[in-house]
C-alpha cells in the first residue's frame, strides 16, 4: 500500500498506539525542566532532535507553555512519519508535508484541526528542519519557500525573506475570543462568587475561595496580564507600606516573569488595590495560618528560602547569596518561601493562595475558571470564560477607550491637550506595551475586532469603570 492509501487508513487511535510518546519535564533545574523529550519505546528516539529541544530556549522560545507545544507538534509528526510512511524526523521529503496537511485539514470533522493549529505545526516543524539545515543533518528542507512583501504599519512595506509554502492563508490572523462585560460580570458574580442568578448569597452557600477568585478574575480583566504572570505576582508586589489610598499604581514585571523575557509596566487600578489589601489581611491571613499550622512548605517542590528583608530588586538566600529578581522566571517565583528572622519558613512570596497556603498554579486557576463557567451554564447562561479570554477582553476595551479619548482630543483648538496627545501616543502602540506584545501586528487583531463592533467604541469607557467592583461586593 502506498503512502497516500497509509494516511487515508490512519486514524487518531493508530498514532495514540504508537511506541513514540513525549516526555514533558526532564531531571534539570529551572527553564530546562520544561523541555520535552520525545521517546520510542521508553528511550530517547534521536539525540539530534533532542539537541534541537534544548537548543530551543537560546533561539527565542523561552515558556513552558511554547515548549509543550513545540513538543506535542514534533510528537504528532514524528509518529505520522512512523505510522504512515515508515521514515524518521530527518527522513522526510515535500510529499510527506502534502500526506500530512491531507489527514490533519482534509479528514473527517471529528479528526480534522482549525488552520490556525496547522500554521502553528508548521511554524514548529519549519524551525526544526531549518535547525537541521543550520547544523548539517539534512540537506534541505521538507518545506518550499518564496519571498512575499506585505503592507506594514503606518503605510511602510516590509519584506518578508521566505514565508512557507504549507502556510494556510485563511489562517493569517488569530481570532479574538472576547467577552462582553455583561457576561464577564454573570461569570464573576454567579460562576466565581457562587451568587444566585439575582445577586443574592445561596441559601447555606459556603465557597470560602469566592472572593479570592473573583478578585484574580478582576485583576486579569483590568490589566492584560497573563495567568503565568497573574498567578506568579509576589504580595509584595501589590501591597507596600508607601502606598498611598485611591492611586493606581505602575507595576514594573520583571523580565523573566513575561514572556519572551521582555518585562513591561502593568497599571493595577487604585480600587483593585485595595480589595487586595483587603484579601491578604483576611483570606490570605486565613490560608497563612493553616499553612504555618502544617508546615506546609514541606510540600513545596524544590523550595527556595529567602530572607524577608531584600535590597532593591534582589532576594536575599537563606543560604547566602542573593538572586535578581530578572532572573526568576513564574514557576520559580511560585517556589520562594519567605523566613522569619529565626530561618524558620514563614510564608510563600505569591500572592494568591490555596486554602492551606499553597500558591494557586496556573493549572488550578484553569479548572476554578472550567468550573465556574459550568455554574453559569447550571443556571442557564451560556458562558464558558477562560482566563487568557480576559486578557483578550482588556485589550479590546482598552484600546477601544484610547481610540476614543483620541478622537474626542483631535476635535479640540490645539492648546493644552497637545501636551496630553502626545503622551497617550498611538493607542495601538499603547496597547501593544501594555500587553507585552513583541510585534505590533500582533496587536492589530484587536483593531480588526473593534472595526466589526463599532458599538464597542460607544460603551467601553463606562463599562470598563462599571467593571471595576465597589468596595460592598467584598
Amino acid at each position: 500500500m502506498g503512502v497516500r492509501g497509509k494516511v487515508e487508513q490512519l486514524v487518531d487511535n493508530v498514532i495514540a498506539a504508537s511506541s513514540i510518546t513525549i516526555q514533558e519535564r526532564r531531571s534539570a533545574e529551572g527553564l530546562d525542566a520544561h523541555v520535552p523529550m520525545i521517546l520510542r519505546d521508553g528511550t530517547l528516539y534521536d539525540p539530534d532532535l533532542d539537541r534541537f529541544f534544548r537548543d530551543l530556549p537560546l533561539n527565542g522560545v523561552r515558556s513552558r507553555h511554547s515548549l509543550r507545544a513545540y513538543g506535542y507538534d514534533v510528537l504528532v509528526w514524528a509518529r505520522f512519519l512512523s505510522e504512515a510512511c515508515s521514515k524518521t524526523i530527518w527522513q522526510a521529503d515535500r510529499h510527506d508535508v502534502l500526506a500530512y496537511h491531507r489527514i490533519r485539514r482534509r479528514a473527517a470533522a471529528g479528526q480534522r484541526i482549525s488552520a490556525a493549529s496547522w500554521n502553528r505545526a508548521v511554524a514548529c516543524l519549519d524551525r526544526l528542519y531549518r535547525w537541521g539545515v543550520q547544523e548539517g543533518l539534512i540537506a534541505e528542507a521538507p518545506f518550499t519557500h518564496r519571498s512575499v512583501w506585505r503592507r506594514g504599519y503606518a503605510g511602510r512595506r516590509a519584506q518578508i525573506a521566505a514565508r512557507n509554502d504549507a502556510y494556510e492563508p485563511a489562517a493569517r490572523r488569530a481570532d479574538v475570543s472576547f467577552v462582553t462585560l455583561g457576561d464577564y460580570r454573570r461569570f464573576r458574580d454567579v460562576g466565581l462568587k457562587g451568587l444566585l442568578a439575582d445577586g443574592r448569597t445561596r441559601p447555606g452557600a459556603r465557597d470560602r475561595n469566592g472572593i479570592r477568585n473573583a478578585l484574580f478574575s478582576d485583576l486579569l480583566v483590568t490589566t492584560g496580564l497573563r495567568l503565568e504572570e497573574a498567578s506568579s505576582l509576589f504580595t509584595s508586589d501589590l501591597v507596600f507600606a508607601d502606598q498611598r489610598p485611591g492611586r493606581q499604581v505602575w507595576l514594573d514585571l520583571p523580565d523573566a516573569q513575561t514572556k519572551g523575557d521582555r518585562g513591561r509596566q502593568i497599571l493595577v487600578p487604585a480600587r483593585l488595590l485595595e480589595q487586595v489589601r483587603a484579601y491578604v489581611d483576611v483570606e490570605r491571613a486565613h490560608a497563612l495560618a493553616k499553612f504555618q499550622r502544617r508546615s506546609a512548605w514541606q510540600s513545596t517542590d524544590r523550595p527556595i528560602f529567602v530572607h524577608r528583608e531584600r535590597h532593591a530588586a534582589r532576594l536575599r538566600l537563606l543560604d547566602g547569596g542573593d538572586i535578581a529578581l530578572d532572573l526568576l522566571g513564574p514557576e520559580e517565583r511560585c517556589r520562594i518561601i519567605i523566613c522569619d528572622n529565626d530561618s524558620k519558613p514563614s510564608e510563600p512570596a505569591v500572592l494568591w493562595l490555596s486554602e492551606i497556603g499553597m500558591p494557586v498554579r496556573p493549572n488550578s486557576w484553569e479548572v476554578i475558571f472550567a468550573r465556574a463557567s459550568s455554574r453559569c451554564r447550571s443556571f442557564g447562561f451560556d458562558i464558558g470564560i477562560s482566563p487568557h479570554q480576559l486578557r483578550h477582553t482588556f485589550a479590546v476595551h482598552m484600546l477601544a477607550m484610547l481610540i476614543q479619548h483620541r478622537l474626542r482630543d483631535a476635535a479640540l483648538p490645539a492648546g493644552p491637550m497637545e501636551g496630553y496627545r502626545q503622551v497617550l501616543g498611538d493607542p495601538l502602540q499603547q496597547v501593544q506595551r501594555l500587553l507585552g506584545h513583541a510585534s505590533l501586528t500582533t496587536t492589530y487583531i484587536y483593531l480588526d475586532h473593534i472595526a466589526m463592533h463599532a458599538d464597542t467604541v460607544d460603551a467601553a469607557v463606562e463599562e470598563l469603570l462599571g467593571l471595576l467592583p465597589s468596595e460592598t461586593t467584598l
